[in-house]
């Protein structure tokens, strides 16, 4: 008889227990439970919800992270599985991530990127200081439908906008969004990018948004 122990399993995403994550899922794939479902009824919607709570407040970035870890936990352990059943990184959607050229800072990028993935997302996450070409660069050899540039110092942003500048004529059906604490909507308009974010939760919804079908 296979089981799974569907609100366990989210509740121990929500409260960040990496312990009781290992162990549901274990149980869970002991007794025959498909590694899709434990995915797309456990650890994914666990995850929807700390990203609504992110979103409206409600709960800090720490707690963000211990949940995104937690179901990194769970997620290690169904990986193969995924693989196997054709969910790999092939049937998901790719977004390209990075801090750009002149900026060093990534705690809110690199808290998009875990939500993304917990979102069903491959990130391919270039770090910080990363150059206009190696934006270009990682979008063509991964096939990105997304890129996010991030800059927190109003200095670089300079280089966001050209950055996005060169994306376009290199890689003009890519979609861009940008975040940071210095960027504003007014700012995304100026440049001509597909979505502004003023934190993580927003920045994944929009994310969803661009790559939903038509």
């Amino acid at each position: 008889m296979t089981m799974l122990d569907e609100e366990g399993l989210r509740q121990a995403v929500l409260k960040g227990d990496r312990d009781s994550v290992r162990t549901f899922v274990t149980a869970a794939l002991d007794t025959g439970v498909d590694a899709v479902k434990i995915l797309n009824a456990g650890l994914l919607p666990a995850m929807d919800v700390v990203g609504k709570r992110f979103g409206a407040k409600q709960i800090y970035i720490s707690e963000v992270l211990l949940s995104a870890r937690a179901m990194h936990a769970g997620l290690a352990l169904i990986r193969p599985a995924l693989a196997r059943a054709g969910g790999g990184a092939d049937t998901k959607p790719v977004v390209v991530l990075g801090t750009v050229k002149g900026d060093l800072h990534d705690i809110g990028k690199n808290l998009v990127g875990m939500m993304l993935e917990a979102g069903g997302f491959t990130v391919v996450d270039l770090g910080t200081n990363v150059s206009a070409q190696k934006f270009i660069q990682a979008v063509n050899e991964h096939g990105a439908q997304v890129v996010g540039l991030s800059a927190l110092l109003t200095t670089t942003m300079r280089e966001m906008r050209q950055t996005l500048a060169e994306l376009r004529r290199s890689a003009g059906t890519v979609k861009a969004v940008i975040g940071g604490a210095p960027v504003t909507q007014e700012f995304a308009d100026t440049i001509g990018a597909d979505g502004y974010a003023p934190d993580a939760a927003s920045a994944v919804a929009r994310i969803k948004e661009l790559v939903a079908p038509a």
